[in-house]
């Protein structure tokens, strides 16, 4: 009985973790493994893909009603904190970021997973997370740097309102939030809309399965940032514990910036695999065409047997839009001077990351090596 009443002391925070199988949610529950001061509650559609000490819970969240009767049961009672990094997009992934009913719908969940959870009296800090839309990037070239000091921007985007959500809660329930805002967030998982490891890993593999050189596939080179999501997870964990962080807006990125075709510098190095001169394709288009060659790779490397499309989503559109597919994408930078004058001076090496990232699901046979 000591032991237990020891263990139950060492227990000082509970999060709720929103999208717990996305980039975001999934690096944000590896990161407080760990951690026994904290107990975790992962919300998904689906069962993990991944061992881990949290508890899942299955929900639709778009269900007012079935949110509202599992989030009133007594293991949500003593919730401190919410990290939400659920996210609803549209099977056509990039128009869909300025469609009414996606943005209705993304609201609708966020107001669905705060309306018991946000009343609770545990309550302490809530994550809200956003990205570089908030900078109108994905309409037109934006401000360089982006600065969280800035107006928003005036594009239709669901971030506002889920922001404008999050502020109204927090004020008339007295906790705090922080709203993180990070540029291509990198790491695994499943089925991930915006998920460009994926895409690349794939990318390469089929290259290499076809007797191909490994080809940059976008348009004009631009400078760009990408955000590790072992790094955005601590980010978050980082605000959540730091008092001067309460209701602050933060950029996070890498610490570096990076142009595209140099990364395939190191995505063919990581493949053993030559590097070609560039031939722009649609990979939306071209990629979904070789998914029996993807099968092939599969068998051939007996790796875990994932479907092309349980890999990679909608993110062969991200893809394209993201390595400028026909066009010249313009530079894309934020500012992360913010986050390091409040404390967090964390930061990766963009190649490097990539390098680990690859060789990573190389080892966990989700790539071949």
């Amino acid at each position: 009985m000591r032991c237990i009443a020891a263990a139950e002391r060492i227990v000082q925070k509970k999060v709720v973790v929103f999208g717990a199988l996305g980039l975001v949610g999934r690096s944000v529950i590896k990161a407080l493994e760990p951690r026994a001061d904290w107990q975790i509650v992962g919300v998904s559609r689906r069962a993990p893909d991944f061992s881990t000490r949290a508890q899942f819970v299955s929900l639709d969240l778009t269900d007012a009603r079935a949110s509202r009767r599992c989030f009133s049961a007594a293991e949500f009672a003593d919730v401190t904190h919410v990290v939400y990094a659920a996210l609803f997009e549209k099977p056509e992934l990039i128009a869909g970021w300025r469609d009414q009913e996606q943005i209705a719908t993304n609201t609708t969940m966020l107001v669905n997973a705060l309306s018991v959870l946000g009343d609770q009296p545990s309550l302490r800090h809530v994550t809200l997370l956003q990205g570089t839309k908030a900078y109108g990037a994905h309409i037109a070239p934006m401000r360089i740097p982006g600065r969280e000091r800035e107006p928003r921007h005036p594009s239709a985007n669901f971030y506002w309102n889920q922001e404008d959500h999050v502020k109204a809660f927090a004020r008339e329930r007295g906790w705090t939030y922080t709203i993180m805002r990070p540029q291509v967030v990198c790491g695994f998982a499943l089925g991930s809309p915006m998920n460009m490891l994926s895409a690349l890993g794939l990318y390469a593999a089929i290259q290499r399965e076809l007797g191909e050189p490994l080809r940059y596939p976008g348009g004009a080179p631009n400078v760009i940032q990408a955000t590790d999501a072992d790094l955005l997870a601590r980010a978050i964990v980082w605000a959540a514990e730091t008092p001067g962080c309460a209701n602050e807006t933060f950029n996070i990125a890498n610490g570096d910036v990076m142009v595209w075709r140099e990364i395939f510098r190191a995505v063919a190095d990581v493949f053993r695999m030559p590097l070609a001169e560039p031939q722009p394709q649609r990979l939306a288009e071209t990629m979904p065409k070789h998914a029996d060659v993807w099968q092939r790779v599969v068998a051939k490397h007996e790796l875990v047997p994932h479907s092309m499309d349980e890999l990679i989503g909608a993110s062969w559109q991200f893809a394209d839009a993201v390595l400028g597919y026909g066009g010249s994408p313009p530079d894309a930078i934020v500012s992360t001077v913010k986050a390091r004058k409040f404390g967090f001076a964390d930061c990766v090496d963009t190649e490097e990351m990539f390098v680990r990232q690859l060789t990573e699901l190389q080892a966990a046979r989700i790539l071949p090596r």
